[in-house]
């Protein structure tokens, strides 16, 4: 479906294409994740299509590295493409043909200015305090007038009064004056083509239908579309998009996202803070996306309820202290085999995976994250002598140790070593003593485990086995006598 639009332009609504454009200079930013995600889940809704395009223009800075990471990262968080990625560094030849077209049409021109007078003109502003921006000194001047073989860039000649209005589907109508916009450069003197060139092309021939991307773009859609509606005018067909610039992110004292805020690269969620991609999907969306009071939205969920009408107009706020609660959230209902996998890498040498993930049901029940998890399995293969931390020392003191003796006797005799028929045990013990189950179970968790805090002390007895929890307890009840008191 189409309709006209401003100036002789087109726009095209259906059939939904979106696109995801990073710049491989760098790993995949939390911003761009979720500018990702915002388009991939517009095209889910609407049956359309979500592409890939990697604007790797700048040579000197894009890399291999970063565009794998790119990949892997979007990859991980459950993000496909309908489309082989397009590489924006192999469309040159594209391009500089539509910038020729511009040319031969008079919709751009050669501008042969040198950095002299370029820098003479700025200088001249800024004195008058003027907005610095190129005058157009040679948008109506014959090139006959440069010294033969001079170098010139072509400049592309934007419309110089009135007004340019787009209805942002997330910012709402919004105005700005041709005139603050100067004759841009679309390509450099060395032939090659500016970002404001490249992006409106490929998105043309992408068949791109709608432009969501950050709100620190929207001046650009004004500096774009005369080249929409000029092309329109040559060719024909060239449709204008429908855009929707989302509001930045900001950390949680709401200034700009920054290192200080917490990890700005996906890989880092995943690698270093054990952040499952399904939470971060979640959360992602959940960042200036909202659907009522509801936070959990599974993948099925968000492709159903997604639409732009949900974004807010104010930058949302990265707070990675309910990122982790959700990841625990999300762990709790993950696959303990899934989990064990995922913690193993995270654990010294080579554990049994079959072990952990038995142990799973017990440790993900407090786990934020897939290192609390690995942490918190530790004692599962650690080896005698136990290394206890500072508190867990504290707790084996002579007397506890002289009751670690007798839960030793009483266990030794158990001969049904399920958590049912050892707690009945122990709390039979305890009344028989006259002292609190925590009296027994608290040094018994210090010699187990070599720490104050792990499962249910029932469940560590049975995860560790008969063998080797009768072993660490009389570790520690036989230990030499030395500052305990």
């Amino acid at each position: 479906m189409t309709s006209a639009g401003e100036k002789g332009g087109t726009v095209r609504q259906h059939p939904v294409v979106t696109r995801f454009a990073p710049s491989p200079t760098g790993f995949l930013h939390i911003g761009g994740a979720r500018t990702a995600l915002f388009n991939w889940l517009f095209a889910r809704h609407h049956g359309g299509k979500a592409l890939l395009r990697i604007e790797d223009t700048d040579r000197a800075r894009s890399t291999q590295e970063a565009i794998d990471a790119i990949i892997d990262g979007l990859g991980w968080l459950g993000m496909d493409w309908d489309e082989p990625p397009v590489f924006q560094s192999e469309r040159g030849a594209r391009h500089v043909e539509v910038a020729e077209l511009l040319l031969a049409h008079d919709h751009a021109y050669r501008c042969y200015s040198t950095q002299e007078e370029l820098g003479e003109m700025r200088a001249a502003q800024r004195a008058a305090q003027q907005p610095l921006r190129y005058d157009g000194r040679w948008r109506d001047r014959d090139p006959s007038q440069a010294p033969p073989g001079a170098p010139f860039v072509v400049r592309l000649k934007t419309p110089g009064d009135g007004e340019a209005i787009i209805e942002d589907a997330v910012q709402g109508p919004v105005r700005v004056a041709n005139a603050e916009i100067d004759d841009y450069i679309i390509l450099r003197s060395d032939g090659t083509p500016t970002y404001m060139l490249a992006a409106v092309v490929d998105d043309h021939d992408m068949g791109v239908t709608h432009v969501i991307r950050g709100d620190d773009h929207l001046n650009n859609a004004f500096r774009q579309l005369p080249i929409i509606r000029a092309m329109n005018g040559i060719e024909g067909k060239w449709y204008e998009p429908v855009y929707a610039h989302i509001p930045l992110i900001h950390g949680s004292d709401g200034a700009k996202l920054s290192k200080r805020h917490g990890a700005l690269g996906v890989e880092a969620y995943r690698d270093e803070m054990g952040v499952l991609p399904e939470a971060l999907f979640n959360y992602l969306l959940r960042l200036g996306w909202g659907y009522g009071d509801t936070e959990v939205i599974s993948r099925d969920n968000a492709v159903r309820l997604f639409d732009l009408d949900g974004v807010g107009k104010s930058p949302a706020r990265f707070d990675l202290a309910k990122l982790q609660n959700l990841n625990g959230l999300y762990i709790r209902e993950a696959d303990d085999t899934r989990l064990a996998e995922l913690a193993a890498k995270r654990v010294t040498g080579e554990p049994d995976v079959g072990l952990l993930t038995q142990a799973m049901a017990f440790l993900k029940t407090r786990a934020k994250d897939l290192d609390e998890l690995a942490e918190g399995s530790a004692f599962l293969f650690a080896t005698r002598p136990l290394e206890l931390t500072e508190k867990a020392e504290g707790l084996l003191t002579n007397e506890a140790c002289e009751r670690l003796a007798t839960i030793h006797a009483l266990l030794d005799a158990q001969t049904d070593w399920t958590s049912a028929t050892l707690e009945a045990s122990l709390k039979s013990k305890a009344e028989e003593l006259g002292v609190g189950l925590g009296k027994l179970a608290q040094p018994m968790r210090a010699a187990l485990t070599g720490q104050t805090t792990s499962p249910g002390i029932f469940d560590v007895l049975v995860l560790l086995g008969r063998d080797e929890s009768l072993a660490r307890i009389a570790a520690q009840a036989n230990a030499p006598a030395g500052p305990r008191i």
